[in-house]
């Protein structure tokens, strides 16, 4: 029998129907807790009516629901704690139906709650219910910067039986990295003015929110958050749409507002920066309602760019300072501006500047490509390949056993028939190269984890891919969805995943909700290994697009780890060379960035062309800074790559300038970057909290093009930007700082931060 003739076959089937005619709800169920005792029995996805809950829209299913987010095993239950935030991951189940609900549901740490995306369920609060969320969205036993690995996705929240005068909030949503929210629709009575459907609140870290839609309701989202990246939300009816509560930078892209009072409220005296891109307002009172720049500072900074309304644009302090839309080809700015040949910001209260967007990055409307992750609902079960349930080619998941060969034979028979490649939850192990041809579809469950392990990733001056995405050259389609891209070892020559392949359209090259992952966690030696970075060079780079590819990225965390997410004792310094080092020109979307934690940058862009990016937000490793004795590019200056900065602009013993950039971007064109946030809390080796300058510079530009920053924030770094000129002969020339803090002063964050903000740098526009 031919090979892809036994995969198609075997799709792992289960022998009795089923209601939806949803792949994911049919499929064989094998996902296993690798990094756990006993993991091999844990149970993964959870269908709320195997716990009980009826979904008729009658009955209370409160505690059926419950009962499957918290239930266990014999050694404790999932809102303990005990199995860490990687070792209990689960998928609560909705199939189709109305689930009423009377109390709060409270989700834990590694759960995806989801619904069937052909008809999403509901999830239905009462008229009696008792609570002020119907739906609390982080693990209590941590904290909104700490929340990581929670989801919600394909489901109604519906709280139009509650009183209109009761304060309830559907969505509590305190998290950082690493979630998933996506494809959910709010649903509130209109008019409600106590009823909110997403809050969060306190101190959090989250990248994006995308494709929701809110009905009614006094609020929308209430956002207090360091960051964010709000992409596709429809607001309809509601009295507000977004209410940022505190925030240091955002880019909101492709919001819709309907018969609103006020789009977005601005006014909160520490906001720092919002970039408002692509979006619309109609029967809308206001698109943005501010705050007066304040005194001193430039909080509050704004940009707006292919805004299309029927009525007030902005307001600030209640007139009307804006009216009618923002037209292609133009930014309305207010904030610090940068132009080409100026030494110093110039300080605009609201003013048209020429912009640029390259054809290749935009729709027919001018607004840039965005897509919607894929559920692959089109897909009937028999066209899915579960590759645990391959009796040809066996494969564990089990974080032991090298699935590389199996894993290969799989992928490689599936892209031939287009099928969807489905990875239940565990840990595999891949000791070489994982090629993904064209053709390709693989989705994980819960993040599933895929590991580098073996002497073939060991050589810090010969990287290799553990996941390579086509060859250079390769048109075609590939998308991966819902995986932890990882390592079992200390691998200074991992490069976690290479892409090299281009697709026919923007998207048909996709990661989404996909992450990065190094040390901090079971699984690897890292997590044990690591207590000082000179010895622990753990992995090379987090993602490389290749000169000829071009890739849509969204919802992604590139992490080296700071602390043990699982519960470890000691102190975690791995120290990985770089996160995304892009070198692509066909076409590059990243949106809901965060890259944290790497030795020598964040993200360097390099001979790139054709480049968005929504958000990047970044830390420094925390390692470094005052104190630190082990200056970059330390500890690896023995294998630099010619994509590596050298720090040869720092004093050879200068700490605070001798630390991994946020971003460097070099001999690049065709750049529209929003939305930069770099943030530095801590620094040196005693991780001693920062209140003043801890890091010299955040990023470095040089000979680029065609290029322009909207929105670069900062905290505690003494310059935001670094220019470096080119010498005659063509070399490197003298570096000089650009923008300093004291010439873009935000707010005092949280009470202790010094910020500083750049509403738009275009010194490399032309």
């Amino acid at each position: 029998m031919r090979r892809s003739r036994f995969l198609f076959a075997l799709s792992g089937i289960q022998a009795c129907a089923a209601a939806s005619k949803f792949w994911y709800e049919n499929i064989k169920h094998n996902g296993i807790s690798a990094s756990i005792p006993n993991g091999n029995n844990w149970t993964v996805f959870r269908n709320v009516k195997d716990y009980g809950a009826k979904g008729d829209g009658t009955t209370d299913d409160t505690a059926a629901i419950q009962r499957a987010i918290t239930t266990g095993n014999s050694a404790s239950t999932r809102e303990t704690g005990r199995f860490g935030s990687t070792g209990q991951p689960a998928v609560v189940y909705f199939p189709v139906g109305t689930y009423l609900v009377k109390a709060t549901i409270r989700s834990a740490v590694g759960t995806l709650l989801m619904g069937d995306p052909l008809d999403k369920p509901t999830i239905k609060a009462s008229a009696d219910f008792a609570g002020a969320q119907l739906l609390f969205g982080r693990d209590k036993q941590f904290t909104g910067l700490v929340g990581f690995y929670h989801g919600v996705k394909g489901l109604v929240l519906d709280s139009t039986a509650v009183a209109r005068t009761k304060a309830i909030t559907l969505l509590e949503w305190s998290v950082s990295q690493n979630n998933i929210l996506s494809d959910v629709v709010f649903r509130m009575p209109v008019g409600a003015d106590g009823h909110t459907g997403i809050a969060t609140t306190g101190l959090n870290s989250g990248l994006i929110m995308n494709e929701l839609v809110f009905e009614g309701g006094g609020t929308g989202i209430s956002l207090a958050a360091t960051q964010y990246h709000l992409k596709n939300l429809v607001f309809n009816n509601v009295k507000t749409g977004v209410k940022f509560m505190n925030l240091l930078q955002a880019t909101a892209q492709g919001l819709r507002f309907s018969s609103c009072s006020v789009g977005i409220d601005a006014t909160v005296a520490t906001m720092g920066m919002l970039n408002l891109i692509d979006s619309t307002a109609t029967n809308t009172s206001a698109l943005v309602t501010a705050g007066a720049l304040s005194a001193g500072a430039v909080s509050g900074s704004l940009m707006l760019e292919n805004i299309r309304v029927d009525g007030s644009t902005v307001r600030v302090s209640g007139t009307a300072v804006l009216t009618g839309s923002v037209e292609p080809g133009v930014s309305w700015i207010r904030g610090n501006v940068y132009k080409a040949g100026s030494t110093s910001p110039q300080l605009l209260t609201g003013q048209r500047v020429p912009t640029s967007r390259p054809d290749r990055l935009v729709n027919g409307t001018g607004f840039y490509y965005t897509i919607a992750q894929p559920t692959y609902s089109e897909y009937d079960v028999t066209q899915v390949i579960n590759v645990k349930d391959v009796a040809q080619h066996p494969v564990a998941g089990d974080g032991v056993t090298d699935d590389t060969a199996s894993l290969q034979a799989i992928v490689n028979a599936a892209a031939e028939k287009s099928n969807l490649v489905y990875f239940p939850h565990g840990i595999y192990l891949l000791s070489d190269t994982l090629f993904i041809p064209t053709g390709s579809r693989l989705v994980g469950e819960a993040w599933t984890q895929l590991s580098a392990t073996g002497t073939r990733f060991a050589n810090a001056s010969r990287p290799h891919p553990m996941i390579q995405i086509g060859r250079p050259g390769d048109v075609g389609l590939a998308q991966l969805s819902d995986f932890v891209f990882t390592v079992a070892d200390i691998l200074p020559g991992a490069v976690l995943v290479e892409v090299n392949m281009a697709g026919p359209k923007p998207g048909d090259v996709a990661l989404f909700n996909c992450h990065y992952r190094v040390g901090g966690a079971r699984g690897s030696k890292t997590q044990t290994a690591c207590a000082n970075p000179q010895t622990c060079l753990a992995a090379r780079l987090s993602l490389h697009l290749t000169q000829h590819s071009s890739a849509y990225i969204e919802n992604s965390w590139s992490w080296t780890a700071d602390h043990d997410l699982d519960g470890g004792s000691g102190t975690v310094y791995p120290g990985t060379a770089g996160g995304f080092l892009i070198e692509a020109q066909n076409g590059t979307w990243i949106l809901g960035s965060g890259i944290e934690h790497h030795v020598l940058y964040q993200v360097n862009i390099r001979n790139a062309k054709n480049v968005f990016i929504g958000l990047q937000e970044g830390e420094s490793a925390y390692w470094q800074g005052t104190g630190n004795k082990l200056l970059a590019p330390e500890p690896w200056s023995k294998s630099l790559l010619a994509s590596d900065p050298d720090f040869g602009w720092c004093a050879v013993d200068s700490a605070m300038c001798r630390m991994g950039l946020y971003q460097i971007v070099t001999s690049s064109t065709n750049l529209n970057l929003y939305s930069s946030g770099f943030w530095n809390f801590v620094g040196g080796p005693t991780r001693a909290m920062c209140t003043a300058d801890c890091q010299e510079n955040a990023a470095l530009y040089e000979g680029n093009s065609r290029m322009h920053v909207y929105g670069f924030s900062t905290i505690n770094s003494k310059n935001l930007i670094l220019e470096r000129s080119v010498s005659a002969s063509g070399g490197k020339g003298d570096v000089s700082v650009a923008a300093p803090r004291t010439a873009n002063a935000g707010a005092v964050f949280d009470g202790l931060f010094k910020t500083g903000v750049v509403a738009a740098y275009l010194k490399m526009s032309g």
